[in-house]
């Protein structure tokens, strides 16, 4: 599997395809960058749900997600001793 892209990378690519000039394609700006045209869709995404104007749960939110589950599998176990 190849090494994820750093955030400030992903971060680059997607501003620039947000601003976009009309008529600019995504397929071009992926291209150029060196990504699948469905993993720049994929970073839009996730920078949709970050930046909050698409319903989900941010990074953010799924790190403390994980964390308290985390905590809750800890408590589980004390709790049975």
């Amino acid at each position: 599997m190849p090494k994820p892209h750093p955030k400030e990378f992903r971060d680059d690519v997607v501003r620039v395809a947000r601003s976009r000039e009309p008529g600019q394609e995504l397929r071009q700006i992926a291209k150029d960058f060196g990504i699948s045209e469905s993993c720049l869709h994929n970073w839009l995404k996730a920078a949709d749900v970050e930046d909050g104007r698409r319903p989900g749960t941010s990074a953010a939110e799924n790190a403390e997600l994980r964390e308290a589950r985390k905590r809750i599998r800890l408590l589980e176990q004390e709790n049975e001793v």
